[in-house]
């Protein structure tokens, strides 16, 4: 079975894990490493990498290459979070890293490293029919995400990382938790993100994830002779945060056992997560124990043992997500859906298309009416740009695009390069948004009444360059018809043929 590798490039420290699928195809631990090279300490201030830092992460690296070649990896995914994202000369470090070492980091944004601690966590923890919230703490951002069982609702990130606020806790001359103001306006805020996404659903479990996480547990058990560390109640939290301030730096090293770069970011940390969990009002937070970069591996299981569609049920929950909170027709949405699924796999010898396409389309249909929440006026614009400002977790932001300009040339529009949405498309990209879009234009007219009376459909050649649609259902669906023969004309431009209605 093949070995596979994940680096998580972090603010605070980079990590690589090793593992290997076994005979039962689950992950098996080979190695874990940890290298205390602080990017965020220059990121947050400077916001430029220094040479000698730049150094430290290429030296780490060199490390990584060796424990790669021992283990003969064959497939290792680096990916870089905020600190990386937010320093001017992270361009030039990445390509020192891959020349000399042959590792290409991948910038992730805030939400692909949601969806990945997310799936790290489902993976450990049972969340089947829960609604969960997860916080996961890393040194220069805070995602606070939702989720119901396996699937994030949303999620959202904060500026106020550990070593970030580590700056602002230096700079305070000497007074106690000086940042408290600052880290409650953001608690708060992460608070009304809840209450807009939940409601007043109930949260059944609150979790959080992270290296600072993992050591308040171990910290809770020691100080408070708790009998478990995977677990850390509001109490526990407040009295860790007035011992952890009545201490400095050094004495928490020598007292705990800590390590330098961990003994003076665990206090921000823990102010952190005890005012999120007060704001959101859990009694107690579990730690599951995972990060980053187990997400990371899981996500690269089953390409190392082939081809396959991951995030496709995590994309399509996050649409329905998205559609209910722009109060869609969500009878209509999953109808059109359904019937662009139909119409896809029917035409398949004329767009050559592949099956993410197809995910793409599903989604795109689910969504394609969401601009009516802004005004029925022009509502394929609107719900345009709504998806270039929404993110839906398990879409890259290349399939985010292509789903927001479906939406956007649904109705009447031809696409077109005089477009500026649509010249900054791929040419690839472009000819596939203008080949689904004629399946989604078919498919929505099939629900002209949004009535969902049809049955069923189907798109057949019948000879030559002649197709046929074929309406099956009770009544004569003279309204459909009618506006399936005004919304052909695209489907036949575009793939050169004559379609029929039946």
């Amino acid at each position: 079975m093949p070995n596979i590798a994940a680096i998580d490039v972090g603010s605070n420290a980079i990590r690589m894990v090793v593992s290997r699928l076994n005979a039962d195809n689950r992950l098996e631990t080979l190695e874990n490493l940890r290298l205390p090279v602080r990017l965020g300490q220059d990121a947050f201030t400077s916001g430029q990498f220094s040479e000698p830092t730049m150094q430290m992460a290429v030296d780490a690296f060199l490390r990584f290459r060796n424990v790669a070649d021992v283990f003969e990896v064959t497939q290792t995914r680096a990916v870089a979070t905020s600190a990386m994202r937010e320093t001017a000369n992270s361009d030039l470090l990445m390509e020192r890293i891959a020349r000399d070492t042959g590792f290409n980091i991948e910038l992730i944004s805030g939400e692909e490293e949601a969806r990945l601690i997310h799936l790290a966590v489902t993976n450990a923890v049972n969340l089947q029919g829960k609604r969960v919230v997860l916080i996961d703490i890393g040194g220069g951002s805070v995602e606070v995400t939702l989720s119901n069982g396996e699937n994030i609702l949303s999620t959202e990130s904060y500026g106020m990382g550990t070593v970030r606020l580590l700056k602002k806790l230096e700079s305070a001359d000497g007074k106690k938790l000086p940042f408290n103001r600052l880290v409650r306006e953001y608690a708060e805020s992460a608070r009304r993100h809840i209450d807009r996404e939940i409601g007043d659903e109930k949260v059944d479990v609150c979790l959080a994830t992270g290296g600072n996480i993992e050591e308040m547990g171990k910290l809770r058990k020691q100080l408070f002779r708790r009998d478990r560390e995977d677990v850390i109640s509001l109490d526990d939290l407040e009295r860790l945060v007035e011992k952890l301030s009545e201490i400095s730096v050094d004495e928490r090293i020598k007292k705990f056992d800590m390590r330098p770069d961990r003994a003076d970011v665990i206090l921000p940390a823990t102010v952190v997560l005890h005012m999120i969990a007060r704001e959101i009002g859990v009694r107690e937070v579990l730690i599951p124990g995972v990060g980053l970069k187990d997400g990371v591996l899981i996500d690269m299981a089953p390409l190392a043992m082939g081809p396959s569609l991951p995030r496709s049920d995590q994309a399509l929950a996050s649409a329905e997500h998205m559609g209910r909170k722009y109060s869609y027709d969500a009878e209509h949405a999953v109808f059109s859906a359904r019937m662009t699924a139909r119409l896809f796999n029917q035409s398949l010898s004329l767009h050559h298309l592949a099956e993410n396409d197809r995910l793409l389309l599903e989604i795109a249909a689910m969504l394609h009416d969401i601009g009516h929440f802004i005004n029925t006026l022009e509502h394929d614009k609107h719900g345009y740009y709504l998806l270039c400002y929404h993110t839906l977790i398990g879409l890259t932001p290349a399939q985010q695009a292509i789903v927001a300009n479906i939406v956007r040339y649904h109705r009447k529009e031809t696409p077109t390069a005089s477009d500026e949405n649509f010249k900054l498309l791929p040419q690839k990209d472009r000819i596939s948004v203008t080949k689904l879009c004629a399946l989604l234009r078919l498919a929505d007219a099939l629900d002209t009444s949004h009535t969902s009376r049809l049955r069923d459909v189907t798109l057949e050649q019948v000879n030559g360059g002649v197709w046929q649609m074929k309406l099956l259902g009770e009544g004569d669906f003279m309204l459909e018809k009618w506006t399936l023969e005004k919304r052909k004309t695209l489907f036949q431009s575009v793939f050169g043929v004559k379609l029929e209605i039946v």
